[in-house]
């Protein structure tokens, strides 16, 4: 009885242990997240353009992103996403992102991904499983600066645009033929229980105290730009 008690409690303590280092993960995550987004919005000149901020209504950012290549290439990285409800910005949930090709290639490097969805089919989008940028869903490199001047018909037609961040610089990037996928171990290990991403994206799940900064910066992003708007 004592040698089941005394592993019962060194199983209880590595439990607890192992919830505490995946909290201090996620929160990590959502920190980046925000970090991100908040140089963003200092980068006036070659962040997203404010009419595009205007018109967001999902925020997803992937911190760290990474591509590694040796002939076969690969990139992974784990993100949160928010979307817009009549009452403001959603408490986040988590997602993934993951892609391959080949080639003939040797080298790898990170990069800080942000994605925003620009109508409400990119919260319907995210609602599913996985869903496969430039196919499932249309996406585009985002124009940077100010105000964007690049009102083309693929930019017009697209759910997504993207952007990337390497060295502290933006610029607009081609992620077509990556995946993204809900990561619902994240988000169920986040909120302590299991939740819906519909029932998190559309506010029905207040958003925790820990995520209250990027959400935030999020709604900051978009006020600035709706500002902006008829100027």
């Amino acid at each position: 009885m004592r040698t089941f008690v005394a592993t019962a409690l060194v199983a209880a303590s590595l439990t607890g242990v192992g919830a505490a280092q995946s909290d201090s993960k996620l929160q990590g995550r959502i920190d980046s997240a925000h970090e991100i987004l908040h140089q963003l919005m200092h980068t006036s000149d070659k962040g997203i353009p404010l009419d595009i901020a205007a018109k967001a209504q999902c925020v997803a950012v992937v911190p760290s992103f990474k591509k590694a290549a040796f002939v076969f290439g690969g990139q992974y990285g784990q993100g949160v996403a928010t979307c817009r409800t009549a009452k403001g910005w959603s408490a986040p949930v988590f997602i993934q992102m993951a892609g391959a090709s080949f080639g003939f290639q040797i080298g790898g490097q990170s990069t800080d991904l942000v994605l925003v969805g620009l109508n409400r089919r990119s919260m319907d989008d995210l609602l599913k499983d996985k869903v496969k940028l430039g196919g499932d869903i249309s996406v585009a490199a985002g124009p940077v600066g100010r105000n964007s001047t690049a009102a083309t018909t693929e930019l017009a037609n697209s759910e997504f645009l993207s952007y990337s961040r390497n060295k502290g610089l933006f610029a607009g990037v081609d992620v077509s033929g990556d995946e993204v996928n809900q990561n619902q171990k994240d988000t169920t290990s986040y909120y302590g229980k299991e939740v819906s991403y519909e029932k998190v994206l559309n506010g029905s799940v207040p958003t925790p105290p820990g995520a209250v900064h990027f959400v935030s910066t999020v709604n900051e992003l978009f006020k600035r730009g709706k500002a902006n708007e008829g100027k």
